[in-house]
């Protein structure tokens, strides 16, 4: 690529990114990542698992019961 060409790329590509940078709809989704991201990372509190594994018991019990 010649280095024209290589420059007026990179200058579409800057001016992409300015105008994604002002865009509303991209500062949301820029948001919900690094809130998704944080949420992701934290520990699962040991209630939501004692709450899951009571649900997993019921619908064992509740197959086991259909089955006879």
């Amino acid at each position: 690529m010649t280095t024209r060409k290589k420059e007026a790329a990179d200058q579409r590509q800057l001016e992409l990114r300015a105008s994604d940078i002002l865009d509303p709809n991209n500062q949301i989704g820029v948001k919900l990542r690094s809130l998704y991201a944080a949420a992701q990372g934290e520990a699962i509190p040991d209630r939501f698992l004692d709450l899951l594994e009571k649900l997993d018991h019921a619908e064992m019990m509740a197959s086991a019961k259909m089955a006879e």
